[in-house]
């Protein structure tokens, strides 16, 4: 309590209320995604392996293999992790109990164990239709195939989904994010680049059609793949240009799919200045984008800041999204969340209005001296009332429980 106050009358100083920042952050939701708990397989037990430009590396024992291995798993992480939560799933985890059908047949009832399981936790539901790992997607085309039966196929797959995703905001009550990411492109440089995009146009407005309550529509760009190294369909600027000319579709921006030196932290505040959502997917590139666990870094702490900024808490749809089998995967999704926690509470600690003010009177000097002042508060210290008042551990706690877990229940399955 002593290092709490002590604190507080620093970040007084910068005229900073933490108790109010605190408040703020406990509503703020973070999506987490339930793939990294079985590595992106998922439930169709279709023996298809993992593909689409994107790949799981590591072997960690404890993968979860069933619907209720993954739904235990998540519960222990959501049981350390402060704040409001909901739950990002992917069609392919789907539970079908023995009535399987093809991805183009999924109905609200194969989801329904799902909308139990978030109903009983009082947590939302978003969604992404699964456009790989599947057999009419083995060349890496979907929604872009110059074959009319696959590229139908694909088309009803996605009209599917978004029926889904309006039955867990009915059901649920709220909304439910939509996110279409395909894996479209081509490993060499193509000989036609408009008419794949032609036709992913022309699919995407097929799937958008039918207005559905509750459905928060947008698309994924990406700027490469495994395979499709030469040319994406997908493109930042194709989506880009879609979500511009089409009401209530909008463009996520996944912080791995840009090049290198571009930061998605920049990108925020340029579309809230043209859109009232931003979907958002926080990842850890490394080189490329090999989806890490979420760190602590810096470009997690601006696009923490750009969010708070910009007013953007309600405007900015937060998940998460990446996949690590070299370490145990609850812990993953414990170290990804809470970091994504942290960056909002650093951000919701800076004197917002007071830097801006600074800036605007073309005071730089007074500015970056409060910047790099800032810089060494002892967020920690708020961190950790934060989380008592969450009845969450503070520090590295949290990991007893995971291990315990781990070697309880993990290490036993085959």
């Amino acid at each position: 309590m002593e290092r709490y106050e002590s604190a507080v009358k620093l970040y007084e100083k910068f005229g900073v209320e933490t108790k109010a920042a605190m408040e703020i952050l406990k509503d703020v939701p973070i999506s987490i995604h339930c793939w990294q708990g079985d590595d992106v397989i998922g439930f169709e037990s279709a023996g298809e392996a993992l593909s689409g430009g994107i790949q799981t590396t590591g072997n960690y024992p404890g993968r979860a293999r069933t619907p209720e291995e993954l739904m235990a798993d998540l519960d222990v992480a959501l049981k350390l992790i402060p704040g409001k939560k909901r739950i990002n799933l992917h069609a392919s985890y789907a539970i079908f109990d023995g009535n399987k059908v093809d991805r183009d047949a999924l109905k609200p009832e194969h989801f329904k164990a799902w909308v139990d399981y978030a109903k009983a936790r009082n947590i939302g539901l978003d969604f992404n239709p699964t456009f790989f790992s599947h057999p009419k997607a083995a060349d890496g085309l979907t929604l872009s195939h110059p074959d009319e039966e696959i590229r139908a196929f694909w088309v009803r797959h996605g009209q599917a989904c978004r029926r889904i995703a309006a039955y867990f905001a009915k059901e649920l009550g709220g909304e439910s994010l939509c996110n279409v990411w395909i894996p479209d492109g081509y490993k060499e440089i193509p000989a036609d680049r408009l008419g794949p995009r032609l036709r992913l146009k022309d699919s995407l407005d097929q799937i958008f059609a039918e207005k559905l309550e509750g459905v928060v529509d947008c698309v994924e760009s990406k700027v490469f793949g495994i395979g499709v190294e030469a040319y994406t369909v997908g493109s930042n600027e194709f989506y880009m240009a879609y979500a511009a000319k089409h009401e209530g579709v909008y463009n996520l921006l996944d912080n791995g799919h840009y090049h290198p030196t571009e930061m998605v932290s920049d990108k925020i505040p340029a579309l809230l200045a043209f859109f009232d959502r931003v979907p958002l997917h926080v990842t850890r590139p490394m080189r490329w984008d090999s989806d890490h666990v979420v760190l602590l870094d810096d470009e997690l702490k601006e696009i923490a800041k750009e969010i708070v900024r910009c007013d953007g808490l309600k405007k900015v749809m937060i998940g998460l999204d990446y996949f690590d089998a070299s370490i145990n995967r609850v812990a993953a999704w414990v170290v990804g969340t809470r970091n994504m926690q942290k960056a909002l509470l650093s951000a919701l600690l800076e004197p917002a209005a007071s830097f801006k003010g600074l800036q605007d009177q073309g005071n730089f000097t007074r500015l970056m001296a409060e910047r790099e002042a800032l810089k060494l508060a002892p967020l920690g210290d708020i961190w950790a009332a934060y989380c008592e008042s969450e009845n969450v551990p503070a520090g590295i706690e949290w990991l007893e429980t995971v291990e315990q877990y781990e070697k309880e229940v993990l290490m036993k399955r085959n």
